[in-house]
């Protein structure tokens, strides 16, 4: 059996909020896993988490760029967020988003395209980036979408310049309105994705494995009521479709006015939803929790006794 530390114990503790002694018994009857922990402690009623939630432990920006039927963003990491108000480091993140545009969303491609301006890559610009600042950075992911018709949009949130902020998101709107029109729905709908957070846009692309685990918790749950069979699959049937509106883009209600939902709005503007895209800043990456003691140790220099 893997060993349970008070580490884990106390990762599992912020991620549900359940008791600390709870805590270790789900790690210990998960054998130290901790998503499985997490499904412990819900099925037990222990834990109000319903989702898995990425620390946001990494620093640096997300810029997006965009052009007539298409829009991209990329995520580029630092170790301090001194780096973020860097005008050489925005102008990298800027110009990189700039490149997704033709070049796409693969890493590897952005890497080794020819950086603006330069004869040399996108990689050998930011090696020199690194040698100027002194810290480490990497170019972490990249996304672009494309209309045959419509517009899309892009929105940045806690922007310190236009198109570079700690939370970016592209929506890709097909219509054949006006598009300026198209443009400030989709602005709104860039707002709405910021704040709720969808992972799909639509039911079917749920994904499939997360679906499963949700409908075993619910099955759990709903049998601890005692009811019969038929009746905890209906009591099942009717919170998935209470999940689908947590996590379905156009299932969601709208946020600018708390009643109507996502697909009710697209659809009365005349236009189709085709995708979206949102990257946090250092969402699912984690910082080493160091002796705070030796970094500033290190920062002046000097080492810590023995």
């Amino acid at each position: 059996m893997a060993e349970i530390t008070a580490a884990m114990v106390r990762d599992l503790r912020d991620k549900t909020g359940a008791g600390m002694m709870d805590c270790k018994k789900a790690l210990v009857e998960s054998g130290g896993d901790a998503e499985a922990a997490i499904d412990w402690l819900r099925k037990k009623g222990l834990s109000a988490a319903a989702k898995k939630s990425g620390r946001v432990a990494a620093e640096g920006l997300v810029g997006v760029a965009s052009a007539p039927n298409v829009a991209a963003m990329v995520e580029v990491n630092a170790e301090t967020d001194f780096v973020a108000r860097n005008e050489k480091f925005q102008q990298f993140v800027a110009e990189v988003a700039g490149l997704a545009l033709s070049v796409g969303e693969d890493v590897e491609a952005l890497r080794n395209a020819l950086y603006p301006g330069t004869t040399h890559s996108v990689s050998e610009e930011l090696t020199r980036l690194i040698a100027t600042i002194g810290e480490n950075m990497t170019i972490r992911r990249a996304r672009r979408l494309e209309v045959s018709q419509g517009v899309v949009a892009t929105y940045t949130h806690n922007a310190i310049k236009p198109g570079l902020g700690k939370i970016g998101v592209l929506v890709a709107l097909e219509g054949a309105s006006e598009i300026e029109a198209l443009e400030q729905l989709g602005r709104q709908i860039g707002m709405h994705v910021a704040a709720a957070r969808p992972e799909a846009l639509d039911t079917s692309a749920v994904d499939p494995s997360a679906l499963e685990r949700e409908k075993a918790v619910l099955t759990e749950q709903a049998r601890a009521s005692g009811k019969p069979e038929a009746i905890i699959e209906k009591m099942v049937e009717g919170r998935i479709r209470k999940y689908y509106e947590e996590v379905v883009l156009l299932e969601q209600v709208w946020v600018h006015d708390g009643e109507s939902r996502v697909k009710a709005v697209v659809k009365k503007a005349g236009g189709k939803l085709t995708g979206f895209a949102r990257f946090q800043l250092g969402e699912g990456i984690e910082k080493n929790a160091g002796d705070f003691a030796a970094e500033v140790a290190a920062a002046a220099g000097t080492a810590p006794k023995p």
